[in-house]
C-alpha cells in the first residue's frame, strides 16, 4: 500500500472534471476498476486524460438515479488518478482509477456536457506525539475482529492480513479496513469525511463489532444447513435399509439391478489383478451412494470404461509370410522397402511371440499412400485398425484424458482407441505427427513420448483411468509430411521409413490397377462403357497434374467418370473412349507444362538446381547478372536466411578463384552481382543450392554458358568443398521429370543412390563430386578425365 507514496507530493489543481459513481466510496490509497457507461462521466474521464488524469470521483445517495443533480451528491469525495483505460465492445469505458487525496466540492462550475468543479483537498488532523496506549488497543481491536469477520465469510486473506498488522497509522487503517468490510454507503461515507484519525477509527470498530453479530448469526445459520445435510443422510441409510428389506421380499429396485450387473461382467471380464481391486472398490462405493447423486454417475461411467477395456483381450496375429505378402502386393503398387519391414517384423513375430511392437514413421508427401498402407499392414496381419489425426492437436488431454475431478471427463484419445476396437495389440495410425501443435494446456508430443517407448508403454496410465495400461502389443504406425518439425526426442523412439514420390510409369501402373477401377465403381459407371489408353493416363499425369503422389490424378480420372457418368444418365449408351484427342473435352485446357517441354534457356549465368520440399522434388532455376557497380551483392526471390549465406559462400569462393576466373584482384569492388530465383511468391530456403549458385556465378563470371540437360544439388563452403543433401532420390525424380540427364551430386551421397529405381539410373548419368573445381569441369565440359560413376546407363 505505501506505493502511492511516491504520489502524495502531487499538486492537485483547484478545478476538476468530476465523475458521480454508485454503490461505492472511494478511500485512500484504493486502485479500483471501474466501468463507465453514462455519457457524462465518459466525458468527463476523457477531460481527464487530455489533461493532468485527475478526476474527482463522488459517489450518489441514491443509486437508482441514472443523471444525478448537485443534492444527489455528497459533497466530499476523493481526487484520483486515470491509471489505464479500455474502451469495451459495447461502447462503456473500462477505467482503473488509483485514489490520491480526500477532497471537498467548494462549486460546480459547469454541469454539461460533464461536470466540472472546484475543490480543496482536505487533510487529516495530525496526531500529537507518539500512538497511545489507548489508540495502539484500539487497533488491535480492529485487526482482530476484521480477521473473525473474514474468517466467519470465508474470505480471509493472508496478504491482507500481513499488510493490515504492518500499517501503523490509525487512519490508514480505518481507510483499508472500512473499505474491505462491503458497508452501506452512508457509513462509509461517515468514515471517509471523518478529518481525525482516531475517530476514524472508533468508527470503524464499532461498525466491526455490529458486523461481528451478523456475521456469527449467518455462520450459525450455515450450522443449521449442515445439520440439515446430515438428516439427508441418514434418510439416505433407511432408504438404504429399505432396499435390503425389499430385496428379502423379492422386491428388488433397478439400481439394486444395476449393481449387480456390474458385479457379474466384472467377474466375467478378464483384467489385471490391480485393475480388478480398483474396480471392486469403486462398486462397492457405488452401492452405498444414493442413485440419484451426481457421485455415483461419474463411477458409474468409470466402471463401464473399466469393463470396456480390453485389458486381456486381442487378435491373433496372422503369421502367413506369404499370403501377408499377397495382400500388400494387392493393395499397393510398389513401396518394396515398406513392405520388407513389415514382411521382416512378421518373420521375427513367428519366431519370438513375445517381440515388443515396432514404432514405425512413415515420412514421405501427400498422396503416395502413407495411411492406406496402415490398413493393408492391419489386414495383412489379421488386426484391429485405429486411426488418429494429430494434426493440430494441442490438448495433451487428447492423449492422456483428463482427471475424473473435472465435469465432463473421459479418456485419452489411446484408451478410446482400445474400446473402439476391442483389442490390445490393434494397429494405431497416427496421421501427421509432424503438425502437433503446443500451447497453455501443454503439449501433446511430450505425451506421446511415453507411448511411442517400446521400453515404458507396458505401464501407460491415463489420468482418467489411474491405471497402469499394457500397450506394448500395439502396433504404432505415425505417418509425417517431414521429419524436420517432428520433436526430435519423440522422433528418437521412432523408425523412419521414408517414402518417395512415384515415377511417371507407376503412376500409370497405379492408375491403371487401383485408381481407375475404384473411381468407375463410385460413379457408376460399368468398366465396360469407358476406355482410356495408357498413354492417356500418362498425358492427364503430366499435363494435368504436378505431384509426387496421386491424389490430383485421381481427382482428375474422377472428373472424366463423372462426365461418363452424365452422358449415360442422359441415355447415352457408350463406350467412351478417351484420347489424347479428346482429352480437353473432358478436362478443359492442361493445367501445367512438363518441364521437359519448357524451352529452356541456355546462356551464361544460368544453372538449374535440384530442390526437395515436402511434396516432393522440384527443379530451380538460378539466375546471376553482373553490373557495374561497387561491389554489392543482391538477393531476390524470397529466400530464407540459409539460401542467403549460401550465396554469400558461393560469392567467398568465386572471389578465392579470381586467377582462375581470368579477373584481377579488385575486379569484384567494381561489379555488383545480382542473384535471382524465379517464382519470387515462393518462400524457399535450404543449404543443397549452394553449388548451384556457386556455378552460375561462375558462369556469369566468364561468360561461358554451362552444358545442356544439366542440374546440380549440394552445399558449399567458403573452401569450396561439396557437403551432402537429402531427398536424392525425389531431386532424381523431379530431374527426370524435367528431361535433365546429367546431374551433379555430393561424393558423400554416392552411397544414396542405391535408392534410385534402377529404370531411372539407366536414363541418367551421376557425378559425384567433393569440390567446386570438379563441379566446374564437368559443367563447362571440361572433365580432364572426371570418372562418371554409380549410373546404370548402359553404353551402346
Amino acid at each position: 500500500m505505501d506505493d502511492f507514496s511516491n504520489n502524495e507530493d502531487m499538486e492537485i489543481p483547484e478545478v476538476l472534471p468530476m465523475m458521480a459513481v454508485r454503490d461505492v466510496v472511494v478511500f485512500n490509497y484504493m486502485i479500483i476498476p471501474l466501468f463507465v457507461g453514462r455519457p457524462g462521466s465518459v466525458e468527463a474521464v476523457n477531460e481527464a486524460l487530455a489533461s493532468n488524469k485527475l478526476l474527482m470521483l463522488v459517489t450518489q445517495k441514491d443509486a437508482t438515479k441514472d443523471n444525478p443533480t448537485e443534492k444527489d451528491l455528497y459533497e466530499v469525495g476523493m481526487v484520483c488518478m486515470v491509471m489505464r483505460t479500455l474502451k469495451l465492445p459495447d461502447g462503456r469505458l473500462k477505467v482503473l482509477v488509483q485514489a490520491m487525496s480526500k477532497a471537498r466540492i467548494k462549486e460546480f462550475l459547469r454541469t454539461d456536457p460533464s461536470y466540472q468543479v472546484a475543490v480543496e483537498v482536505i487533510e487529516d488532523q495530525p496526531m500529537e506525539g507518539e500512538v497511545s496506549v489507548e489508540v495502539e488497543a484500539l487497533m488491535r481491536t480492529v485487526r482482530e475482529q476484521t480477521e473473525k469477520i473474514m474468517s466467519l465469510r470465508g474470505i480471509l486473506s493472508a496478504d491482507l492480513m500481513m499488510i493490515i498488522n504492518n500499517i501503523e497509522d490509525p487512519g490508514r487503517l480505518a481507510d483499508l479496513v472500512g473499505s474491505n468490510l462491503r458497508l452501506k454507503i452512508p457509513e462509509s461515507q461517515k468514515i471517509l469525511e471523518e478529518t481525525d484519525p482516531v475517530v476514524r477509527l472508533q468508527l470503524v470498530n464499532e461498525l466491526l463489532a455490529k458486523e461481528l453479530e451478523v456475521s456469527t448469526v449467518q455462520a450459525k445459520i450455515q450450522n443449521d444447513a449442515k445439520e440439515e445435510m446430515s438428516k439427508s443422510q441418514r434418510e439416505y441409510f433407511l432408504r438404504e435399509q429399505i432396499h435390503a428389506l425389499q430385496k428379502e421380499l423379492g422386491d428388488t429396485d433397478d439400481y439394486g439391478q444395476e449393481i449387480d450387473e456390474l458385479s457379474r461382467r466384472l467377474k466375467k471380464t478378464k483384467m489385471p489383478k490391480p485393475v480388478r481391486k480398483e474396480a471392486k472398490k469403486q462398486l462397492n462405493r457405488m452401492a452405498m451412494m444414493h442413485p440419484d447423486s451426481s457421485e455415483a454417475t461419474i463411477i458409474r461411467t468409470y466402471i463401464d470404461w473399466i469393463l470396456d477395456v480390453p485389458w486381456k483381450k486381442g487378435t491373433k496375429d496372422h503369421l502367413d509370410l506369404k499370403r501377408a505378402k499377397e495382400i500388400l502386393d494387392e493393395d499397393h503398387f510398389g513401396l518394396d522397402k515398406v513392405k520388407e519391414r513389415i514382411l521382416e517384423f512378421l518373420a521375427v513375430r513367428k519366431l519370438n511371440k513375445s517381440t515388443k511392437g515396432p514404432i514405425l514413421c512413415f515420412v514421405g508427401p501427400p498422396g503416395v499412400g502413407k495411411t492406406s498402407l496402415g490398413q493393408s499392414i492391419a489386414r495383412a496381419m489379421g488386426r484391429k485398425f485405429y486411426r488418429l489425426s494429430l494434426g493440430g492437436m494441442r490438448d495433451e488431454a487428447e492423449i492422456r484424458g483428463h482427471r475424473r475431478t473435472y465435469i465432463g471427463a473421459m479418456p485419452g484419445r489411446i484408451v478410446q482407441g482400445l474400446k473402439t476396437t476391442g483389442a490390445n495389440n490393434p494397429v494405431f495410425m497416427m496421421d501427421e505427427v509432424d503438425k502437433i501443435g503446443a500451447d497453455y494446456r501443454g503439449d501433446p508430443s511430450s505425451a506421446l513420448l511415453e507411448v511411442l517407448d517400446p521400453e515404458q508403454n507396458f505401464e501407460f496410465t491415463d489420468h482418467y483411468m489411474n491405471l497402469p495400461i499394457n500397450l506394448s502389443k500395439v502396433m504404432f504406425i505415425t505417418t509425417a509430411n517431414m521429419s524436420d518439425t517432428i520433436p526430435r526426442p519423440l522422433l528418437d523412439r521412432m523408425e523412419v521409413i521414408r517414402l518417395s514420390g512415384y515415377t511417371l510409369e507407376e503412376k500409370v501402373v497405379i492408375a491403371r490397377r487401383y485408381l481407375l477401377p475404384r473411381q468407375v465403381k463410385e460413379n457408376g459407371v460399368r468398366p465396360s462403357q469407358i476406355r482410356i489408353k495408357d498413354e492417356t493416363i500418362e498425358y492427364i499425369a503430366t499435363h494435368y497434374t504436378y505431384e509426387a503422389g496421386l491424389r490430383n490424378l485421381e481427382r482428375e480420372i474422377g472428373k472424366i467418370c463423372r462426365k461418363i457418368a452424365r452422358k449415360i444418365a442422359e441415355g447415352g449408351r457408350g463406350p467412351y473412349t478417351v484420347s489424347k484427342r479428346n482429352i480437353e473435352k473432358y478436362l478443359g485446357p492442361p493445367k501445367t507444362i512438363p518441364e521437359s517441354e519448357l524451352q529452356r534457356l541456355e546462356q551464361p549465368g544460368l544453372v538449374t538446381g535440384l530442390a526437395w520440399t515436402e511434396v516432393g522434388g522440384e527443379i530451380l532455376q538460378i539466375e546471376v547478372n553482373l553490373m557495374p557497380g561497387k561491389g554489392k551483392l543482391i538477393l531476390t526471390g524470397q529466400l530464407g536466411d540459409v539460401m542467403k549465406e549460401s550465396a554469400q559462400a558461393a560469392l567467398t569462393y568465386c572471389r578465392s578463384r579470381f586467377r582462375e576466373l581470368g579477373v584481377k584482384e579488385d575486379y569484384f569492388d567494381t561489379i555488383d552481382i545480382h542473384i535471382h530465383v524465379p517464382a519470387g511468391a515462393i518462400p524457399k530456403d535450404g543449404p543443397s543450392a549452394g553449388i548451384t549458385m556457386a556455378t552460375a556465378l561462375y558462369s556469369a563470371i566468364v561468360q561461358k554458358k554451362v552444358i545442356g540437360k544439366l542440374a546440380m544439388t549440394g552445399e558449399v563452403t567458403l573452401r569450396g568443398r561439396v557437403l551432402p543433401i537429402g531427398g536424392l532420390k525425389e531431386k532424381a525424380l523431379a530431374a527426370l521429370r524435367a528431361g535433365i540427364t546429367t546431374v551433379i551430386i555430393p561424393e558423400q551421397n554416392k552411397k544414396d543412390l542405391v535408392e534410385i529405381p534402377e529404370d531411372i539410373r539407366k536414363k541418367m548419368d551421376f557425378y559425384p563430386v567433393k569440390d567446386m573445381d570438379q563441379v566446374v569441369k564437368i559443367a563447362f565440359n571440361n572433365k580432364s578425365g572426371q570418372k562418371k560413376r554409380s549410373t546404370g546407363k548402359k553404353k551402346k
